[in-house]
């Protein structure tokens, strides 16, 4: 059939010849993070922290909260791509310092960790520290450090980029499976467009995109509503939202403090907030047969 919007609709010579490994033609592909978290199963995982890694009291708080509520992944970034080089006088990055925090919530707590890699230089540091390997969205056609971080047959996750089409996103993603590599998460976390209802925010959720890709791909795909508002008082319904859509999984930013985090203090929920929203999850979760974890 010709394709008459080459870039946006996916054809069926794309599923054979563009993307062959992530195609709805493949069996549904379920990724197993431990014996009772798993992306794209019967299981709605939440994956929640800050938006960085500040310091070692911030992160065990939020650590505690998450084993509160029986969450265990944990949102725990040390290197943090920022839209320009300058940076305010209340924000740092622990880079390489926060590998030792790291290994200490290891050591204390339940929990998984999800963390943000930028360069393939540092995979060998963190690889032992980290249960998920997360590719931003700024990084999503950053091909030699998906094929690397592929390589070490950790779960990864795959921001979709703010200007990429799913058609790109799942391009993407064959980096990771041509290495053998099948534990591959999807996530939509808002697109750029002229129009987002309120001047704070720089992105919409594409709601769309979660159907859209279930339609086209064996790989599971959840929602970044945190990022894709930037405004806390949306990601509640952004949230409900993105679970009723089908959405098998989700990524919530939450700090113990969120006006005074470090970065993005405009997109976080406080821990009340999220005690709250775990529990109307779940409750949701009950009507759909998905069990919030």
């Amino acid at each position: 059939m010709e394709n008459k919007f080459p870039g946006k609709d996916i054809t069926e010579e794309d599923h054979k010849s563009k993307f062959p490994l992530s195609s709805i033609n493949n069996k549904k592909k379920i990724v197993q993070i431990s014996k009772d978290i798993s992306f794209g199963s019967d299981t709605v995982p939440v994956i929640a922290g800050p938006n960085t890694l500040e310091n070692k009291d911030m992160i065990f708080r939020c650590c505690e909260l998450l084993e509160k509520k029986k969450i265990k992944l944990l949102r725990g970034g040390i290197y943090k791509p920022l839209t320009f080089p300058y940076r305010s006088k209340k924000y740092f990055e622990l880079g390489d310092e926060g590998i030792r925090i790291l290994e200490e919530v290891k050591k204390n707590f339940d929990v998984m960790i999800v963390s943000e890699i930028m360069e393939s230089e540092k995979i060998e540091l963190i690889k032992d520290f980290v249960d998920v390997f997360q590719i931003g969205a700024r990084n999503m056609q950053n091909f030699p450090l998906i094929t690397n971080v592929a390589k070490t047959m950790k779960p990864i996750l795959l921001k979709r980029h703010f200007g990429c089409s799913i058609r790109d996103l799942l391009g993407a993603s064959e980096y990771a499976l041509i290495e053998k590599n099948e534990k591959v998460i999807l996530c939509e976390r808002g697109v750029s467009v002229p129009h987002t209802h309120k001047s704070t925010s720089r992105f919409l959720l594409d709601l769309q995109a979660i159907p859209a890709v279930k339609e086209s791909s064996c790989l599971p795909i959840i929602s970044d509503p945190s990022h894709a508002s930037f405004w806390h008082k949306w990601v509640k319904p952004l949230s409900l939202a993105s679970l009723a859509v089908g959405a098998e999984g989700l990524m919530l930013e939450t700090h113990p403090d969120p006006r005074n985090a470090a970065v993005d203090p405009l997109q976080a929920i406080n821990f009340e907030e999220f005690s709250n929203l775990v529990d109307e999850l779940r409750e949701v979760g009950k009507v759909l047969n998905k069990k919030i974890v």
